[in-house]
């Protein structure tokens, strides 16, 4: 019995590394800067269907399919903005994790900003006014006269 949970053991341990090593697509990259461009690629994108994930993390049918693409383009030979255009054209902005400043981005690049800084000025007029009250309070006089 002992040596049938052995090989069950050492049976399943193989198959655990063949369906992780079968979830990682081998892409025939021409070197290993075609490589990191491509994985810097794929970083900078995000996956249409996941949640903050990039197309590099994402497991999603669709993003498998985008990475294949890119690399499709890479081997035609598109620059990394010529695969970005084709993909806002196709997704939108959405697509990429670093959106480019525009008028229509100005909110989310500088939004964090003003509301900082709003927190400030709440934060500097509540003091301001809580010094006054203190100093007022101060000024009054204690003794008004009264002999009770």
């Amino acid at each position: 019995m002992r040596p049938f949970l052995r090989m069950l053991f050492v049976a399943l341990l193989t198959f655990a590394g063949v369906a992780h090593a079968q979830a990682i697509e081998p892409m025939p990259f021409k070197d290993h800067a075609q490589e990191l461009r491509f994985q810097h690629l794929t970083h900078q994108l995000r996956c249409p269907m996941c949640q903050n994930e990039t197309l590099a993390d994402s497991n999603a049918p669709i993003a498998r399919d985008l990475r294949n693409q890119i690399f499709q383009m890479m081997q035609q030979g598109k620059s990394d903005e010529e695969i970005k255009q084709y993909l806002v054209a196709r997704y939108s902005r959405f697509v990429l994790y670093d959106p480019p400043l525009t008028p229509g981005t100005w909110l989310l690049w500088f939004g964090p900003l003003l509301i900082l800084l709003g927190g400030a000025g709440v934060v500097l007029v509540a003091i301001r006014k809580r010094s006054r009250a203190g100093s007022i309070a101060t000024e009054a006089p204690t003794d008004n006269g009264d002999d009770w």
